[in-house]
């Protein structure tokens, strides 16, 4: 399979995923300049984290508008995966990809650490080969990571298995201590209604080896791999 990386004026996070895909997967990665339009050709469509545009005026706000945006509407339209980290979560929600909004986190700190996650739907593309409700961790690297949508929003999406990562203890705890930035529900990631479409704000290209603390992140990319390739995982 080929994996697409948007690259936006202000991204900094796209040769971590690049990275992680050819170098770690072995799989066929290219860069995608923000005025690409035409997308053919890639299976898997990546908006890396970082600082796009600045994030001035809201994080992804201006992203939004950004030429490739409506050629990655019109890809996840037709089933293509999308998968947006820190920065790309927060695109995806300010162009209405997936409900809800980010707000500064609670103490108004950037936060950078690694964080426990529970796994809450392994039925997915993304996570296909995690074990229902097992604890992985990642490291998280942001300041607008506060998760927030209306009650109703939250219960439409937890009715439907939208929330995918919980924060959590090692054990698998959810408690108002075990979020690091105030996120409804300890909100980490969240799917579309299709399930081919999942933003989430820990980063996963930043821990697909030993030497960086952790393989997690890279047993989420394998995921799409094997889903992509029809080997489907535990959650299939």
């Amino acid at each position: 399979m080929k994996f697409g990386i948007v690259v936006f004026p202000g991204s900094n996070c796209d040769q971590d995923c690049y990275y992680a895909i050819r170098d770690i997967l072995g799989c066929d990665v290219d860069y995608i300049w923000h005025t690409v339009t035409d997308l053919r050709g890639f299976d898997c469509i990546i908006l890396p984290g970082g600082f796009s545009y600045g994030d001035y005026l809201r994080t992804g706000a201006i992203a939004r508008f950004s030429p490739v945006m409506k050629a990655v509407k019109d890809f996840a339209d037709g089933g293509g995966l999308v998968l947006g980290i820190c920065n790309g979560f927060q695109i995806l929600l300010e162009a209405g990809f997936l409900p809800g909004a980010m707000l500064r986190n609670k103490g108004l700190r950037f936060l950078c650490k690694y964080v426990h996650l529970r796994v809450e739907n392994n039925k997915n593309p993304f996570t296909c080969l995690f074990e229902e409700h097992e604890v992985i961790r990642m490291p998280i690297a942001h300041f607008d990571g506060n998760y927030y949508a209306d009650s109703r929003t939250i219960e439409a999406l937890e009715a439907r298995g939208g929330v995918v990562f919980r924060y959590s203890d090692e054990k698998g705890g959810i408690a108002p201590e075990t979020n690091p930035n105030g996120s409804v529900g300890n909100i980490a990631a969240v799917i579309n209604e299709a399930g081919n479409v999942l933003g989430m704000m820990p980063h996963p290209e930043r821990c697909v080896e030993e030497l960086l603390g952790g393989e997690d992140g890279r047993r989420l990319f394998e995921s799409i791999v094997s889903w992509f390739s029809g080997r489907r995982g535990v959650g299939s």
